[in-house]
């Protein structure tokens, strides 16, 4: 499709222009037209886009590109319509309200307002903040939910051509195009075009994108061009001509085509495969489409006979497959002239595989240095193929051949009338939608989502916290079903959980399977925690029943057989786990040669308190018989004094022992200087004093703490007085850091008011 010679900009829709505008349509179609320029025309008067760009001549334009394609007389006239300027904050009208509804119907209405959310979406994304909007992954989900957004494919092709004619302003204005509109363009538009198999529109926009983008590189690659572009076509046109008639003469049946390469796709191709441009050799390029394999090997023999063949550019794709599956004969052969260029050869089922299967042309192309491995096809795919399929039919109905089904697997396109088999296409999205967030990225959803399932999608926590939403800027139920196109903002709350009535599919909350599991494990978490406070209260209480209160609760969930102490808890509240077990455990006598385990001694072995030994030495000599006092429990590192009693050895006190202090001051000569020796090995008893408002499980939360700390607690004496408790606990230390440990825990258990050595 060669760009036409520019439309004088002051009368864009001279007559001329209506000739090409209106070419291909029905008589009774050319009213539309000329009422859509009547209307148009006023309304575009002194009108420019922000680059300077008239918009007169610009809706004149894209009516122009879409003639070429064989639109329909509505897309042209939408598109004329489409091109005055509006504001696009505002949202759409509803069709009864709509002006152009009224003017020129519902279906008219609806490609303009279509078109125009095209154009809202481009805005959206080129003021995205978020830096993941403009990675390869989004530039896909843009592409998608751009498809998406047009629930008619001819919305799609305004889109497009309206991209193409701005392109073309910018190339004949000379007026400069920033680098973003190029940028844009090769990773979102004619991608786009490709996968849609619009050829023409694709290598006009990539290589008018890449001359502003690249210029230098643009002009290089001109000038290797040794030909002009018509010159390289015209050499198209003789081959193909020339290979016909071959393939008639020796009665094979075959379509012959060709194209010349785009100056972006030289370069592309130099830059992937890093050759040099001597070394392309398909520059210039013939597909020969036959009725059977037999037959591409018989053409291929004509065509070696026709041209010399390059041996080392020969690629049997036939009998060797890409591993996408994708078959072909690819051969390069050169003229009379020593000019190169590439024929491929293939049958129908094979170019139908190609253009429309999971090794379409678009996929091993975009796939880079990957070449053909690339993932299955999609439903996303089938949809671009149905697509393609049917841009192809109505081509060739605007040609006068017969039209062949799309797909015999979906419905015939229905509607009569040249042009409008694209109208026919199915709605994009039946089963996703895209939508923005207020950073301009773009989230792939299920159809009939909701914001709970957009938070959830986002972030886990995000969507625990939900609890209101934006879209487009308005607050909406949480219930709301979301469409293609539009930006929602969670409102969340700063901390919090989900509610069950998300999982009451009746209510409509969810669509996503993904946030529905999310719910479940919330709750399912929640429940768990329950059952382990519940089932914790239940195996305590039985401890405290047998008056084993200190026992290490890891280690006998060990010895009961789990593998942690919440599993026995939740086994005890479920029933699952009988509490006599653990009776039973402490009734079997331990085995003589292993000794106790530490945490299920009611004292241990090393205690100073039954074993005797203090570890305190009395003026140089550790063989006398010393005793800790029990009025004061000292403990390393307490300063301590020693009194000499009658028959009980010397008693250790704290210095500060009110009563050692007594003695001293009646018997001063008792009085014996002692120290700390060793005391590693040794657990020394000191008393606890806990003040606390009592509550229900409040014994046992203290105990969870001994326990933590594995403290051997061996005597707990407790007094409640109008709902104050005053607890003292003798708990067994090795110093004063395990000790400061306990008593810092113990003052973070909610109600303890204070915790304090007695």
């Amino acid at each position: 499709m060669p760009a036409p010679s520019a439309p004088d900009a002051s009368q864009p829709f001279d007559a001329s222009w209506r000739q090409e505008a209106t070419a291909g349509l029905e008589p009774g179609d050319l009213t539309l037209i000329d009422r859509a320029v009547a209307w148009a025309e006023p309304r575009y008067e002194g009108q420019k886009a922000q680059t300077g760009e008239p918009m007169a001549a610009h809706g004149a334009g894209v009516v122009r590109i879409l003639a070429g394609m064989h639109t329909d007389a509505a897309t042209r006239g939408a598109a004329l319509l489409a091109a005055i300027p509006t504001d696009l904050s505002a949202p759409a009208p509803a069709l009864r309200d709509d002006p152009v509804a009224a003017e020129f119907g519902a279906e008219v209405a609806r490609l303009v307002q279509g078109a125009r959310a095209l154009l809202r979406l481009g805005v959206v994304a080129r003021q995205a903040s978020d830096a993941a909007a403009g990675s390869g992954t989004q530039k896909e989900m843009q592409r998608k939910m751009l498809l998406a957004m047009a629930a008619d494919l001819r919305i799609v092709l305004m889109r497009l051509a309206s991209r193409l004619q701005t392109l073309r302003w910018h190339a004949e204005s000379k007026t400069p195009c920033s680098a973003a509109f190029a940028r844009e363009t090769l990773d979102l538009y004619a991608p786009l075009a490709n996968r849609l198999g619009i050829w023409q529109i694709k290598w006009e926009m990539e290589d008018l994108a890449f001359r502003f983008l690249e210029p230098d590189r643009y002009k290089q690659i001109a000038r290797l061009l040794e030909e002009k572009r018509v010159e390289r076509e015209a050499f198209i046109a003789d081959a193909v001509g020339r290979l016909k008639r071959a393939l008639e003469r020796a009665g094979i049946p075959a379509e012959v085509s060709g194209r010349p390469k785009h100056i972006y796709s030289i370069w592309n191709k130099m830059r992937i495969k890093r050759l040099d441009f001597s070394q392309l050799y398909d520059l210039r390029a013939l597909r020969v489409i036959v009725e059977d394999v037999r037959a591409c090997y018989t053409a291929l023999g004509l065509v070696h006979e026709m041209w010399t063949p390059m041996p080392e550019e020969f690629d049997d794709y036939i009998s060797r497959p890409k591993p996408n599956g994708y078959r072909s004969l690819h051969t390069v052969v050169a003229d009379a002239d020593g000019r190169p260029f590439e024929v491929q050869i293939r049958t129908r089922e094979m170019h139908q595989f190609a253009e429309y299967g999971m090794a379409a042309h678009w996929r091993y192309k975009e796939a880079g240095a990957k070449g053909g491995q690339v993932a299955a096809s999609s439903e996303y795919d089938r949809q671009l193929a149905w697509m393609r399929q049917l841009l192809a039919w109505n081509s060739e109905v605007e040609a006068g051949g017969a039209p062949k089904a799309p797909d015999e697997a979906r419905p015939a396109p229905r509607g009569g009338g040249r042009g409008r088999h694209a109208a026919a296409a199915p709605a994009q999205g039946e089963d996703r939608i895209y939508v923005l967030t207020p950073q301009a990225r773009v989230i792939e959803l299920p159809a009939g989502a909701t914001p709970v399932d957009f938070a959830y999608h986002l972030h886990t926590d995000l969507g625990h916290r939900c609890r209101g939403a934006r879209v487009d800027g308005q607050m909406v139920p949480l219930q709301t079903r979301l469409s293609t196109g539009q930006t929602v903002e969670i409102i969340a709350a700063k901390a919090g959980g989900p509610s069950r009535d998300w999982l009451n599919p009746q209510l409509g909350f969810l669509a996503s399977p993904r946030a529905r599991a999310k719910v479940r494990m919330w709750f399912n978490a929640i429940e768990l925690q329950q059952r382990i406070t519940q089932g914790q209260a239940l195996v305590e209480k039985e401890l405290q029943r047998l008056g084993k209160t200190a026992v290490n609760l890891e280690q006998l969930a060990q010895n009961l057989g789990f593998a942690r102490a919440d599993d026995l808890y939740v086994a005890a509240a479920k029933d699952e786990f009988s509490l006599r077990q653990i009776d039973a455990l402490f009734q079997q006598p331990a085995p003589a040669a292993e000794p106790q385990p530490a945490a299920l001694r009611g004292a241990s072995a090393d205690s100073a308190e039954k074993s005797g030994k203090s570890g305190v030495l009395v003026v140089g000599v550790g063989s006398l018989l010393t005793q800790l006092a029990r009025c004061c429990r000292p403990a390393p590192p307490d300063a301590i004094s020693g009194f000499v009693t009658r028959g009980r050895g010397v008693s250790i006190h704290r210095s500060d022992c009110h009563s050692y202090q007594a003695l001293a001051a009646r018997e001063p000569e008792r009085v014996i200087e002692v120290a700390w020796g060793k005391t590693s090995d040794t657990f020394y008893p000191v008393d606890i004093s806990v003040r606390a408002h009592d509550r229900p499980g409040l014994l046992r939360d203290l105990s969870e703490v001994f326990a933590r700390l594995r403290l051997n607690v061996v005597g707990v004496n407790t007094q409640s007085r109008q709902s104050l408790a005053h607890m003292v606990f003798t708990v067994e230390v090795r110093g004063g850091e395990g000790l400061s440990r306990a008593l810092d825990a113990l003052a973070e258990v909610p109600g303890v008011s204070s915790a304090v050595r007695r």
